[in-house]
């Protein structure tokens, strides 16, 4: 009886071993994994479900469709345009309806998804172009949205625009003897 206790002991022994020795060395792939190249794809699943959103939410204002819109946006929707200007749903809903301007349109490009559980935050570029008074504008900027999981969809609650100028700014060549080669604040002129 002592014997068959120190044989399923060492045996056990023996097992825990074996195991903790296979848990550390995993198998080697197969040989035709190896051979098959990577497959990449520069834009993740969660890009791509959100640009489809943002498709629908730039066609729904081109084409001036009420009902698109609303499924897009949620009742609880803010929106901080680009000149400051703060909308709510409703309020971007009887703009899309009371609009003249035939030329607006609207496009956007998600970069970024962060998903955060039923929250998910978008950041991406837009080009808009529409009529300020009687001149055409072309207005290019980057967006924040934050979008809240609702009966298995996403719906926008949050929106920041940020219009990006481009720099007018031209370097002019300064004229000889009038640059100093070395400065130090608070001991120099």
């Amino acid at each position: 009886m002592v014997r068959m206790n120190r044989f399923a002991a060492g045996f056990s022994v023996f097992l825990l071993f074996c195991s903790s020795a296979v848990a550390q060395n995993p198998a080697p792939a197969p040989a035709s994994d190896a051979l098959q190249p990577a497959v990449t794809s520069s834009e993740s699943p969660e890009i791509l479900q959100f640009q489809k959103i943002e498709d629908s939410w730039s066609n729904a204002l081109n084409r001036r469709d009420q009902y698109d819109l609303e499924l897009v946006l949620s009742p609880l929707f803010v929106d901080v345009a680009a000149n400051g200007d703060i909308t709510t749903r409703s309020q971007q809903i009887a703009q899309l309806i009371t609009s003249d301007d035939p030329t607006f349109h609207l496009q956007q490009r998600v970069i970024t998804v962060r998903m955060l559980g039923d929250i998910a935050v978008a950041n991406g570029t837009y080009a808009l172009h529409h009529k300020a008074g009687s001149a055409q504008v072309d207005q290019k900027g980057v967006f924040t949205q934050v979008f809240e999981r609702v009966h298995g969809g996403w719906q926008c609650v949050n929106s920041q625009r940020t219009e990006v100028r481009e720099s007018t700014n031209v370097k002019h060549k300064k004229q000889p003897g009038t640059e100093t080669p070395f400065h130090i604040p608070l001991f120099g002129k």
